[in-house]
């Protein structure tokens, strides 16, 4: 069976954040519109690599002839353990290096804290035929913000605004944004973080704040709700993959972005020059 027939529906409507959609509703243990299991996902996970690599291959080559404007800007977010790192190597890290730009966004410097929170933002936004990969992104101003108080209440609700805009500007330059929240239990991820404090080879990953932010964890999901609400728009929707299965969390956002690419439908660029005449010279040379 092929990975297309595996599929009883496309993951980008699966997957997509609707209208109604309540986030204590998705089953972070299944695996919405597949029909495969664990050793067919790791198959068609292979196979999607393949094909996700030609799209990014023509993506770049036809950026570098000068015949597209388009790109593919990946944002994940999760709460920690929840996978981010396994997509960056096992879904991105498949493609050539030269047209992945990723960034990983951490607690701002005092220079980012003394402009508005999109500046350092705007400054990673991928070039035009690349993929860009946010792990973590804008979105912490106003998940962590606002679960911490970290920015005053009118200031966060104007954030939500400020990121609408900042993000249809971004695809009206080109850009296909692909916004993915991986969504696992809450006893998942203990037992993901119970994990890497059992496997010394693991413990360099874990972080003691982890765990203070398990505290908090309704009111992270609280947020992330509001997060949907305010800024799943058709120019950027948002997309929430059940995650406590890591193999399909993987193929979820291998299909998002492969629809992505697939939307663009980069093309080898043609010979400038005369392919014959230049096998004659090169052959006599």
């Amino acid at each position: 069976m092929s990975n297309a027939a595996r599929w009883t529906h496309p993951a980008t409507e699966v997957l997509q954040v609707g209208t109604g959609f309540r986030l204590a509703d998705v089953d972070a243990d299944a695996t919405p519109g597949y029909t495969g299991g664990k050793s067919d996902g790791a198959t068609d996970l292979a196979e999607g690599i393949t094909r996700l690599g030609d799209l990014q291959e023509r993506l770049f080559a036809e950026h570098v002839d000068g015949g597209t404007r388009d790109g593919v800007l990946l944002v994940l977010q999760a709460m920690d353990s929840a996978g981010k790192g396994g997509i960056v190597r096992h879904v991105v890290g498949g493609v050539d290096p030269q047209g992945v730009a990723l960034a990983a966004f951490k607690a701002p410097t005092d220079e980012e804290r003394a402009h508005d929170f999109l500046w350092r933002i705007e400054k990673r936004v991928p070039a035009h035929g690349l993929i860009g990969v946010f792990d973590r992104s804008h979105y912490e101003d106003v998940l962590i913000a606002r679960v911490r108080t970290l920015a005053p209440e009118d200031e966060i609700e104007r954030r939500y605004g400020a990121i609408v805009d900042f993000e249809k500007r971004v695809a009206d330059s080109g850009i296909r944004i692909v916004k993915v929240m991986l969504h696992i239990s809450r006893d998942e991820q203990k037992a993901r973080l119970m994990a890497r404090l059992d496997r010394p080879e693991k413990q360099w990953k874990f972080n003691p704040g982890d765990t203070d932010e398990r505290l908090h964890w309704d009111d992270y999901m609280a947020a992330y709700q509001t997060v949907f609400e305010r800024t799943s728009t058709p120019e950027a929707p948002w997309h929430v993959i059940p995650a406590n299965r890591k193999w399909y969390a993987r193929l979820g956002v291998q299909e998002l972005l492969l629809a992505a690419l697939q939307d663009i439908d980069p093309q080898w660029p043609k010979a400038r020059y005369d392919v014959e005449a230049e096998k004659k010279r090169l052959a006599a040379s």
